[in-house]
């Protein structure tokens, strides 16, 4: 069923978008498809409101942060979920991290409303057209974004930690 599912999504995906759809594959029981970021709320969008596919229910919004993928470093993955078919696929944009700009999914997901707040607080991601776009877990005053990986896991002045002992 998965298959078919991917088959059915890809072909409406590029038949009404073309070329805004980069990717389309299966990874392991999710179909996945990689579309330009600009178009993402269109896409989301008619998702939504295509009564076959009828994917009306966001089950995640969740950052990615990827450092050595030059001039696409961020991206935000969307999990939606057909309730009546109980079928899910993953959307998947990605973007600069020198343009962290993406259109908000909020005028189809209200509830895409406290995802896009953490993902902005913890990534730094800035949504377009969201209607309260604040820190919402950390602080105001602070200067960074702990999900991106800019820090070492570990403090490397410790001299109190040997790697070795644990298989590194």
């Amino acid at each position: 069923m998965e298959n078919s599912l991917l088959l059915n999504v890809e072909e409406k995906l590029k038949l009404t978008f073309g070329e805004g759809v980069l990717s389309a594959e299966q990874h392991y029981d999710y179909p996945v498809f990689i579309v330009k970021s600009e178009i993402i709320c269109d896409v989301v969008r008619f998702l939504y409101n295509d009564e076959d596919l009828a994917f009306q229910y966001l089950t995640t919004l969740a950052g990615l942060h990827y450092p050595k993928n030059k001039g696409m470093e961020l991206g935000v993955m969307y999990q939606l979920h057909n309730l009546i078919k109980n079928s899910r696929i993953r959307i998947k944009v990605f973007f600069s991290i020198n343009n962290p700009s993406l259109p908000s999914i909020t005028p189809v997901f209200s509830g895409a409303n406290w995802m896009e707040r953490e993902t902005f607080d913890f990534y730094g991601i800035n949504f377009k057209g969201h209607p309260n776009l604040k820190r919402i877990l950390n602080m105001e005053d602070m200067k960074y974004h702990p999900m991106l990986k800019e820090y070492p896991l570990e403090d490397g002045t410790r001299e109190d930690k040997d790697d070795k002992m644990f298989g590194r």
